[in-house]
């Protein structure tokens, strides 16, 4: 919205700050920073009136570790104030008529809806089991061929969503997937969303580590909508990527903001609410981009969480032997004795390396 006040500049020059991306993105963060900050009590207030707690799983699931995470009795559905301060933030700061902004706004509206669902069913029936996995599933899936299908038939997007590009190659390995691009969008956006859910599991872990990811695509989406900057790079240049530089900006400011509260020990918990919804928009990011591949070393901490689950469940069916003493993989650290405190505080700083790494393939081509 503030982005229009620009074309008032011949009444006032220094209006003309609104058109750039980088004063527009720096104060989408602090608005979204502000947001959480000055909402979250009354949010943690009203959610624990409502008694929103989280079921905690019991002993059968979490055996030694029962003793620690079942003692925790914080309100749930946390992720409704980084929603609220990433769609605020955006709709203030970028520019509402750009598709691609509107894309991510869906996106993220749609799986925190999928995510709220789910979250209510689990206080309402008190147990971790919440929404059937096929109906979320399901909902990922179309919201998925949804972005995929207008990217795909956008004239100008289109093209350059048909590549397939590698990290530390220019040009791209196939240049044009025809419509197999589309399940190759779906997965993005579904893996990402859920290897966000599965990493939320200690207090602060996920929203640290989705901090440092908004770190690093803001730069690549700065740089993939700069046609010079991209040029000399060697990424695509994707019309109008520029303002989702706003979008990953407000999306920094609210992990900002809503880890004091969630920090150990939390005053609240994100939830499938906020964990599905912030995945799926990082994973959309990656996608509009062209920086999907490359999501794989800058979420090294979501892919260490997903494929952790992946192997354990695999080998216990084919070998009937577990490989980790518990997954996702950060319970395996805490039953071998680290303090929670120390495993989210390492899984960080291995998020922050992963995330530089991803960065120097913008440059290593």
């Amino acid at each position: 919205m503030f982005y229009y006040l620009s074309e008032y500049t011949e009444l006032f020059s220094p209006l003309r700050v609104f058109q750039y991306t980088t004063f527009r993105a720096v104060f989408a963060a602090i608005t979204a920073l502000l947001i959480c900050i000055l909402a979250g009590p009354w949010l943690i207030r009203k959610l624990t009136e409502m008694k929103f707690q989280q079921p905690i799983r019991g002993e059968d699931d979490l055996r030694e570790l029962a003793k620690l995470h079942g003692k925790k009795a914080c309100p749930t559905m946390g992720g409704l104030l980084i929603i609220l301060a990433v769609v605020d933030a955006t709709l203030l700061w970028a520019r509402p008529s750009n598709p691609l902004v509107m894309l991510t706004i869906l996106t993220l509206v749609w799986l925190g809806g999928v995510g709220f669902l789910d979250d209510l069913a689990k206080v309402r029936q008190q147990k971790s089991d919440g929404m059937s996995a096929l109906t979320k599933l399901l909902f990922q899936i179309g919201l998925g061929l949804f972005v995929g299908a207008t990217l795909l038939l956008d004239p100008h997007l289109g093209p350059i969503t048909r590549q397939l590009l590698v990290p530390f190659v220019k040009a791209p390995l196939i240049a044009d997937m025809g419509w197999w691009a589309l399940p190759f969008i779906v997965l993005v956006v579904v893996g990402a969303s859920n290897a966000v859910n599965l990493t939320d599991g200690l207090d602060g872990l996920a929203t640290g580590c989705t901090l440092t990811v908004a770190v690093a695509y803001a730069v690549m989406c700065f740089v993939a909508g700069n046609f010079k900057t991209a040029g000399y790079l060697g990424v695509p240049f994707v019309p109008g990527a520029s303002e989702l530089t706003v979008v990953c900006a407000a999306l920094i400011g609210a992990s900002l903001g809503f880890l004091w509260f969630n920090c150990h020990p939390a005053q609240v918990f994100m939830g499938d609410t906020g964990s599905l919804a912030l995945g799926g928009l990082i994973g959309a990011i990656a996608v509009m981009i062209k920086q999907e591949l490359v999501l794989v070393i800058v979420g090294g901490i979501f892919v260490m969480e997903a494929v952790s689950v992946i192997l354990q469940v695999a080998s216990f069916k084919l070998r009937g032997k577990r490989i980790f003493r518990m997954t996702p993989i950060h319970h395996h650290f805490e039953l071998g004795g680290w303090a929670e405190t120390k495993v989210t505080q390492r899984f960080w700083v291995l998020s922050v390396i992963f995330a530089l790494l991803g960065l120097a393939t913008l440059k290593l081509r």
